[in-house]
């Protein structure tokens, strides 16, 4: 017997263009529960649609929850979130996440694109101040916000006005030593070169990385089409390894996109 996920009702009661193609949305979900995890995420069902897009929790204060959203020239939340939707109600489901470094982590390094940000704004201020934290970021220029991340960590970011070449980027970088956690999100494609990287030239062991495919780099792109949640449940249920769950959510994302 399947149980239904937790949806609540939610009002926006603020918008804030951050930059071009990013929108800032401030919820009030009352009663709403977070993991506490710090790459939690949760399903947005915007009036009018009865689909879910995922997005990260960029901060949360008890029923307070802070959005930041991608947009792009077209999409579900993209068309609704570029006007005006304050004052609004809209669905949220319950959250979820995935981020968890192994006991022995000296070191954070994270590494994302646009569709990333929220995460690792939120990964840093919530564990920066414990393990050392590198950030390295692929956004367009015109999307760059000095002040996004907490004060003190170190960034590096790359601009790009094409294709995500953040895989390329990974086999470049210096790790630090010793053993640390390694957490990345982006364009699919690029997640999946990644994690062949990590495990075969890296060798690292799959407690001590995570890397998400946010999105397919596709016409019509849609942030998280695929509801992550099932399917790691699934997995973990089934035995899979982190990297066979990651491998199967990629290719329902791909099935729904094709």
């Amino acid at each position: 017997m399947s149980t239904r996920a937790q949806q609540y009702v939610a009002d926006v009661v603020a918008r804030e263009q951050v930059t071009p193609h990013l929108v800032r949305l401030t919820v009030e979900v009352p009663g709403f529960v977070s993991t506490g995890i710090s790459d939690e995420w949760i399903g947005l069902v915007v009036p009018g649609q009865f689909q879910s897009r995922y997005y990260t929790v960029r901060s949360v204060e008890g029923s307070t929850l802070v959005l930041d959203v991608v947009v792009h020239p077209v999409g579900l939340v993209t068309e609704w979130a570029s006007g005006d939707p304050v004052g609004q109600q809209v669905t949220i489901t319950e959250a979820k996440g995935s981020f968890l470094p192994p006991p022995d982590a000296g070191w954070l390094l994270l590494v994302g694109d646009l569709t990333a940000l929220p995460a690792m704004t939120r990964i840093a201020a919530e564990n920066a101040t414990t393990l050392p934290t590198r950030i390295v970021a692929e956004v367009p220029l015109d999307s760059r916000v000095e002040d996004y991340f907490p004060a003190g960590v170190d960034v590096t970011w790359l601009p790009t006005d094409g294709p995500s070449r953040l895989a390329e980027v990974v086999e470049t970088l210096d790790f630090p030593e010793g053993p640390g956690y390694f957490w990345m999100a982006g364009e699919s494609a690029q997640m999946r070169a990644i994690r062949k990287h990590l495990m075969r030239d890296r060798t690292l062991p799959s407690t001590h990385y995570d890397v998400m495919g946010y999105w397919r780099a596709v016409a019509q792109r849609q942030p998280r089409a695929v509801d992550p949640g099932p399917i790691w449940r699934a997995g973990k249920a089934a035995g899979k390894s982190d990297e066979e769950i990651w491998a199967d959510y990629d290719a329902a994302q791909g099935a729904v996109n094709d």
